[in-house]
């Protein structure tokens, strides 16, 4: 039998893309007469999408956000974040050799998150892992995405596994709702952007280095 397929979240999971997403951000709505947001303030939502960044930054600065306007930041937002994804974007320590032994050890290796799919396989070919995964499904590729238990399901589905054979790993309530709901066991770590600690939340089980993780795995 297969080894259990790995389904990874991937902002504040396999990268620190918030190293990006906040610059970006802070353009995006300058124009709009919007401060600037530190680290600190925005961190918590930056794996919830642009739109979530743009809405907690208007409400920031106590600015009323029109959806209209909204509409065009988020296009704005898009476009800056394309060209400048992997500026300073880096891989958290040891998911390199973590997914390698992972796919040493057989496990099938999937990329489930709600950035865009264009756009998070834009980025994992920049961070030179993208061939590591047999699937990579964005908030756009269903009609449904995270906390949505589907948006994982489907995921496992396009990698080639069943729900009963994968193991989600991720860092938000999001990830551990989606796989809650879906009946998959999940790992937490706890360096990503939770706005609480993930040991709250509940998950099977918490890591706090990347090579902790196979033997979270094998525990499971």
């Amino acid at each position: 039998m297969r080894e259990r397929c790995v389904v990874f979240d991937l902002d504040g999971t396999l990268a620190d893309t918030a190293r990006d997403l906040i610059p970006v951000l802070n353009r995006t709505v300058a124009a709009a007469g919007v401060r600037a947001v530190g680290p600190e303030q925005i961190r918590t939502v930056a794996g919830n999408g642009a739109r979530a960044m743009i809405e907690r930054a208007f409400a920031l600065s106590g600015i009323r956000l029109t959806p209209n306007l909204h509409d065009s930041l988020f296009r704005r937002f898009l476009a800056d974040y394309e060209a400048n994804i992997a500026a300073n974007t880096v891989l958290y320590d040891d998911v390199e050799a973590a997914l390698s032994k992972l796919a040493q050890a057989g496990h099938p290796l999937a990329v489930c998150t709600n950035k865009p799919v264009a756009m998070a396989r834009l980025l994992l070919e920049k961070l030179g892992i993208a061939h590591r995964f047999g699937a990579i499904a964005g908030g756009d590729s269903f009609d449904f995405r995270k906390p949505d238990p589907r948006h994982l399901t489907e995921t496992i589905r396009l990698a080639g596994a069943l729900p009963s054979r994968a193991i989600m790993v991720g860092d938000s309530l999001t990830d551990i709702r989606a796989a809650r709901q879906a009946g998959v066991p999940v790992i937490a770590v706890d360096w990503g952007y939770s706005s609480e600690p993930v040991a709250n939340l509940a998950p099977d089980a918490v890591i706090s280095r990347m090579d902790q993780l196979h033997a979270a795995i094998a525990a499971l």
